[in-house]
């Protein structure tokens, strides 16, 4: 036996010290490998929606309500269905609503528990009791473990599980019994959530939607583009930071930095005023689309403060194409190309005229260089970032489970693209002096991205790190950001339309042939032929005859549109994948109302279910990811056995 293995063996035997102790885990080892495959729940591009996040996340799209047809399809109307769904996915707030109608809470109560114990027994029969167990909550575990793994039709038992439920309710914790039962079937429901990118921007909650998130059972994350911009910002990139304040002014979400992470932005709009005092700031007015209501005088504030942090960004980014002439973005710097005096501006060989002239803060013969007013502004709002515990905890979270890609039970996750060539050979980038392409690309992406954030301060390995995090946000060969450009400048000063395009990577019409779709799949290491490439990042617009569903069922984008400005173009509210034992789902969501809509009025959201693929046998935690490394255990642990039988190791009582 080689020394590595017989240390590794050695340290096993400390766990399972007898051979009964070790068989007895292969013999649960194998067992579990048996059992049918976990729900895996994709969503992407959440965009701080939390209510929607919230609802589907709640009745894992639609799987609740479905297992509840399951149970009770025969027994209850349209209506008691709808209502114990809603039950299961607000106990709370909808028990309140129920009891406050009835004169006879007892047998309500009774009924109901009854019901949810079926329902529960029902989605937890995949697991094992252990799994179950433990996604018990503490106070009713032992109660919950009787009731849930017996058969109350044994007349022996029946009185002994009525009288159960009745001192339940004699007790007064009926109620809390029962939210802790729709709490067990919500977890049990999905065994795994992936999350392809883009919890931040344009929403006004995305700190709600992070919280929820650190509390889940069972999770991974994808990076979006958006979400590295505040893993920028974060990290101290100046220039990521004024990006998170120029959007978050641009769609009325200050509150999310000053209100939800506590971030002062006093300084800027101090400084805003002083330098914009006068200004209309005409082409800075913020995005109202949900008719948020502002006065006129706050609507002001944040216009100048909009145009303000604009004009920064607009510099530091100068500042960094300087600094890495290997981002090949020279296009990208504009300020050199303006004529002040004539207000006008060079752009690819044709002079446009600017919507706005007003530039108190920029020196035409240095236009890059920050005031000392700005400076300071920005190294206030840097500290403020630096040092806000809860955004820090949200980042920390979002690089402990989070990637840039992910291969799972053989799909392919990402949030943006795999750079390409019109060819459609993959794209180089030379990173650190060395070309990467491909997954290599992704991986050297991913590496930075982290170095970004856990390098010391004031390092050039920091630097250098913080400058390919704000890459990914708007570089050509970023994966996350998937174009030639990003013409925000033009947006604000151009009325020409034309120059506001921003080309596509060859990716987004390639994805589309089954053959590039099988080149990434085998590039990553999944199989081709039997795999998937699970995508968000560009909303699919449904409204327009657009399928999810490319390259013969090979791609899946999953983007339609959780965020509200994107509904008028994607003619829904987002699509959510499930993969099952029985195979792969697509699941188109209509808009949501509110919460308390969805309580009141029993109105779930409209969810329409897609089947993919269905596999010809069930599947089972053999054939899944996890299943390999419980094999390898099974397989570890026979070793130990046969280790123990040639007197390698004594057993210890």
């Amino acid at each position: 036996m080689e020394k590595s293995s017989y240390k590794y063996l050695q340290l096993l035997a400390k766990q399972y010290p007898t051979i009964a102790k070790t068989a007895t885990e292969i013999i649960n080892l194998e067992a579990i490998l048996n059992l049918p495959k976990g729900t895996e729940h994709f969503l992407s591009d959440i965009h701080g929606e939390y209510s929607a996040f919230e609802q589907v996340l709640r009745n894992g799209s639609g799987v609740v309500k479905r297992k509840i047809r399951d149970v009770f399809g025969q027994d209850l109307t349209t209506d008691e269905i709808n209502t114990l769904a809603t039950l299961v996915y607000y106990p709370e707030q909808k028990m309140d609503l129920i009891l406050a109608e009835l004169d006879d809470a007892d047998s309500w109560y009774q009924k109901t528990l009854f019901q949810l114990i079926d329902l529960c027994q029902y989605v937890s029969s995949k697991y094992t009791r252990s799994k179950v167990r433990k996604a018990m909550p503490k106070d009713f575990s032992y109660i919950l473990e009787e009731l849930l793994h017996e058969n109350y039709n044994e007349e022996d038992k029946h009185l002994y599980y009525a009288k159960i439920i009745q001192s339940i309710i004699d007790l007064d914790r009926a109620r809390e019994f029962i939210a802790a039962l729709c709490k067990l079937i919500q977890r049990l429901v999905v065994d795994h959530l992936h999350v392809v990118g883009d919890v931040y921007d344009r929403g006004p909650y995305p700190d709600k939607i992070m919280d929820t998130l650190m509390a889940y059972h069972s999770m991974d994350f994808q990076w979006g583009n958006h979400d590295m911009l505040w893993m920028g910002a974060a990290s101290g990139s100046k220039v990521c930071l004024a990006n998170v304040i120029r959007i978050s002014a641009r769609y009325l979400n200050l509150d999310i930095l000053e209100d939800s992470y506590g971030i002062s932005l006093r300084p800027l709009a101090l400084f805003a005023e002083e330098q914009y005092g006068d200004d209309s700031c005409t082409f800075f007015q913020p995005k109202n689309e949900e008719n948020l209501t502002y006065s006129h005088a706050e609507i002001t504030q944040i216009a100048r403060m909009h145009k303000a942090i604009a004009i920064i960004q607009f510099k530091l980014e100068g500042k960094m194409i300087d600094q890495h002439p290997e981002f090949h973005m020279d296009g990208r710097k504009l300020l050199d190309k303006i004529d002040y005096q004539a207000g006008t501006i060079e752009l690819k060989g044709e002079t446009y005229p600017l919507l706005d002239t007003h530039f108190p803060t920029i020196n035409p013969r240095s236009p890059y260089e920050l005031t000392a007013a700005e400076q300071e502004v920005m190294e206030k709002l840097t500290f403020s970032f630096k040092n806000c515990e809860r955004l820090q905890k949200h980042i920390q979270f979002l690089y402990a489970k989070g990637s840039m890609f992910l291969t799972y039970n053989g799909n392919l996750l990402y949030h943006g693209c795999i750079p390409l060539n019109e060819d459609g050979s993959f794209m180089e980038m030379e990173l650190r002096g060395k070309c990467f392409s491909g997954r290599a690309l992704l991986a050297e992406f991913e590496q930075l991205a982290r170095e970004g954030y856990f390098r010391t301060s004031g390092t050039a390995e920091k630097e250098y790190a913080c400058a390919i995090i704000w890459y990914l946000w708007t570089g050509a060969a970023s994966s996350l950001f998937g174009k030639s450009e990003m013409t925000t400048f033009e947006r604000y000063f151009i009325a020409d339309k034309k120059t506001h395009h921003e080309e596509k990577n060859p990716y987004y019409k390639l994805r589309n042939d089954p053959a590039i779709c099988e080149q990434i799949l085998k590039e990553f290491g999944v199989e081709p032929l039997s795999g998937h490439i699970i995508n968000g990042h560009t909303p699919v617009k449904e409204g327009n005859g657009e399928s999810p569903i490319k390259a013969d069922g090979k791609m899946l984008v999953i983007d339609g549109g959780f965020s509200k400005p994107y509904q008028k173009t994607t003619g829904l509210a987002g699509y959510t994948l499930l993969f099952n034992s029985y195979g792969l789902q697509l699941v188109s969501h209509q808009p949501f109302t509110s919460t308390e809509e969805a309580i009141q009025n029993e109105t779930d959201i409209l969810s329409t279910r897609q089947v993919i693929e269905t596999e010809i046998e069930r599947k089972r935690v053999a054939d899944t990811d996890i299943g390999r490394e419980l094999r390898q255990q099974a397989d570890d642990l026979r070793s130990l056995v046969e280790a123990y039988r040639k007197g390698l190791f004594n057993e210890r009582s």
